[in-house]
């Protein structure tokens, strides 16, 4: 299914992303941190050349995965709202079928808090926007295993290397990052 045949220029792809993304001031990060920088994933996930660029990537690093573990994930998934465009250019990339994870369940409808056929035992590389103590994509990664699937890693778009990688490891998962703030040009706190 490879959309896009050449691999982009990481520098040139960060600079795009950072120009796109980075705000400076004050802010309250999910994890409860206070930060001097933010990084919108709003102003980066709904652009299409860099979406385009970023499907590439992830792509290569969940074959980089796969070939590592010697097992092809059978799902790909991400959790609302930022992961989802990130996992739908990711698995249109690679063929691979995604998943989605809610936040909560909901009390309409289908009532789950997981989107998208899947057996139990299937193999999952969960794909997370911004990732800093990777909070929520453990919380995803719960999910998935409580219904049945098999968690292999975890690839961030952006890994602020503020504890993400140590904690996603510690649930026993391969953590990767296809970029870190510095690779953004931040300075770090």
């Amino acid at each position: 299914m490879n959309h896009a045949s050449s691999t982009p220029d990481r520098a040139t792809l960060a600079s795009a992303i950072a120009q796109a993304s980075l705000l400076r001031g004050k802010f309250t990060l999910r994890s409860g941190k206070i930060s001097t920088y933010y990084l919108d994933k709003y102003t980066f996930t709904t652009r299409p050349a860099i979406l385009a660029q970023l499907a590439v990537l992830l792509a290569q690093r969940i074959r980089t995965i796969e070939h590592a573990l010697d097992r092809r994930a059978d799902r790909l998934a991400g959790a609302e709202l930022g992961g989802i465009p990130l996992v739908t250019v990711a698995s249109i990339q690679t063929g691979v079928p995604c998943l989605f994870v809610r936040n909560a369940k909901k009390d309409y409808g289908t009532a789950r808090q997981l989107e998208g056929t899947h057996q139990p035992g299937e193999s999952v590389i969960f794909v997370e926007d911004v990732a800093t103590t990777a909070g929520q994509a453990l919380e995803a990664v719960g999910v998935l295993r409580s219904a049945g699937l098999e968690p292999l890693a975890v690839i961030a778009t952006i890994d602020r290397l503020e504890g993400a990688r140590e904690n996603v490891e510690r649930a026993g998962l391969i953590f990767e990052s296809l970029f870190t703030v510095t690779d953004l040009g931040v300075e770090r706190e």
